[in-house]
């Protein structure tokens, strides 16, 4: 008779992390801290640059009307705050 092989493959889903951007924030910043939690928690790193320590950073964000940390820079958008719902977009962008 023929001999048939049968391949199964098995592939684990591994968790994707993916770099979304910077995260210009500051010490003791609720709304900064939150930013973070919930860009950690949709699995998406980011790099974290502390306002108190970049003066020039800060002041360029001043100047373009950005009066509150935390401010994100994801891929063409930017904003300032923390706003979960943007949080999430980037994070479905980056996943699909």
């Amino acid at each position: 008779g023929k001999t048939v092989f049968l391949v199964v493959s098995c592939f684990k889903k591994a968790k994707r992390r993916f770099i979304v951007g910077t995260v210009y924030s500051k010490s003791h910043c609720v709304q900064c801290n939150a930013t973070k939690r919930q860009l950690a928690k949709l699995g998406v790193e980011y790099t974290e640059i502390n306002l108190e320590q970049d003066a020039d950073a800060l002041e360029k964000f001043k100047a373009q009307g950005f009066m509150q940390a935390p401010v994100v820079v994801a891929g063409e958008e930017t904003w300032s705050g923390y706003r979960p719902d943007l949080l999430k977009k980037v994070a479905q962008t980056i996943n699909a």
